[in-house]
């Protein structure tokens, strides 16, 4: 471990969020000089004066953007305009005040919802500006996208070291149950453990099953953007990942499993898959900065259903 945070101030932003929690514990376990993590009700990222004014008031060293707004397809499909405003101007203005005050170093989080639709897989961060994203995701993923777009810009106008890093998509205690914005696995989890404790004899499942998915436990995703942090500074994106592809029919039937519901799967094919296949290349994070994901995925799963299963009230009740 380096010695790269001993001195350093850091603002993490949406540091109360699934994967702000796991960012901060790193921080706890690198003897940072200083943390500030302001929460959403202390300051609004989407007014560039608040932002300005937070990055002035607290004169980081160095700034870990987490905040954003996020669901799964459900509300990708109800609230796109939202959320590609939210995150866009989130993002801009975050992005900005840094810029700006000549904060040392920003870390920006992209997506992998950024890729296209079609996407060669594994993704490799060259095809980010082959096609348009997936339908069902595609503002989220452009309005991330808009600040590697900006990132580099600044870098060659201004000379200002930020850094664009994209995880897979996330899990683990702590994530997000609520059904209004929870993603595939905590959504699956809930619809099964709902089904064993009231004695279903079925679940109902989005899509045909076919989609695949990749899957980093929060733990390792906070890792690698540290280890990024401390060791990164280059101008091209970097995904973080485990290169292991899953179909979610698989992980439907893996779930079932460790909940230990034994009811039958009714597929809706009525509603969209979403993206047909994601998988990433994560070559670039290992050779630069030395990442590579550790937690196996069913103790992994295992640990959040254990965590879900003791957490409900919290878990169910967390919306943003």
């Amino acid at each position: 471990m380096s010695a790269f945070f001993e001195d350093k101030h850091v603002l993490v932003t949406g540091g109360g969020g699934f994967l702000g929690s796991a960012v901060l514990e790193g921080l706890r376990g690198r003897s940072t000089a200083r943390v500030s993590a302001p929460d959403s009700t202390e300051v609004d990222l989407r007014d560039r004066a608040a932002t300005e004014a937070l990055v002035g008031r607290t004169d980081p060293d160095v700034i870990i953007h987490l905040a954003a707004s996020v669901g799964g397809i459900g509300a990708n499909r109800e609230r796109p305009a939202d959320l590609y405003l939210d995150n866009l101007l989130m993002g801009t203005f975050v992005l900005e005040a840094a810029r700006a005050a000549g904060v040392p170093k920003t870390v920006m989080l992209g997506t992998i919802c950024s890729y296209p639709k079609h996407t060669p897989v594994p993704f490799h961060e060259e095809s980010l500006w082959q096609g348009y994203p997936e339908e069902t995701n595609a503002p989220y993923g452009v309005a991330k996208l808009a600040q590697l777009t900006q990132l580099q810009a600044n870098r060659d106008q201004y000379g200002q070291c930020a850094i664009y890093l994209m995880p897979t998509n996330l899990y683990g205690p702590g994530d997000k149950f609520n059904p209004a914005v929870s993603h595939v696995i905590p959504a699956l989890i809930k619809k099964c453990v709902d089904a064993q404790e009231s004695g279903a004899d079925h679940i109902e499942v989005w899509g045909t099953g076919s989609a695949s998915r990749e899957f980093l436990y929060v733990d390792d995703a906070a890792e690698g953007v540290l280890l990024a942090t401390e060791h990164y500074d280059g101008p091209e994106p970097v995904n973080l990942g485990t290169d292991e592809e899953m179909p979610i029919r698989d992980l439907v039937g893996i779930i079932i499993d460790e909940v230990g519901f034994d009811g039958e799967v009714r597929w809706d094919s009525t509603k969209p898959d979403g993206q047909p296949r994601r998988r990433v290349d994560p070559s670039r994070a290992a050779e630069a900065f030395g990442f590579r994901a550790g937690v196996d995925f069913r103790e992994g799963l295992r640990r959040t259903i254990r965590w879900y299963r003791e957490n409900r009230e919290l878990a169910e009740a967390r919306t943003h």
